[in-house]
């Protein structure tokens, strides 16, 4: 008998939906750093728009990968960490930047 769809999906494409695919990577990757606020987070990632970059911390917050934090200055400063799941993601991006050093993908 058939399982739910959500029982039959692939460990990576659930990987996936909680990264949020390119951005969520490039994100991770650059806040493993340390934490940034938006605009030098936007910099350091180069090509992303201003949208993408919102829905990706939006969606990475969401899944308990990203910490948001608001400090209360005039203006509004806003900072981006990545929680513990989040840091213990360094282990993937180290294997994918390893595969690309490897095939001579930049």
């Amino acid at each position: 008998m058939a399982g739910s769809a959500a029982e039959a999906q692939h460990p990576l494409c659930e990987v996936l939906q909680i990264v949020g695919a390119k951005w969520g990577f490039a994100v991770i990757a650059e806040l493993l750093k340390g934490p940034q606020r938006f605009n030098r987070l936007q910099r350091a990632i180069g090509s992303v728009n201003k949208q993408s970059l919102t829905d990706t911390l939006r969606l990475l917050e969401q899944n308990g990968v990203v910490r948001r934090e608001v400090f209360p200055t005039v203006p509004v400063t806003v900072e981006y960490s990545l929680t513990e799941k989040g840091r213990d993601f360094h282990t993937v991006i180290e294997a994918m930047n390893g595969w690309a050093e490897k095939w001579g993908i930049r």
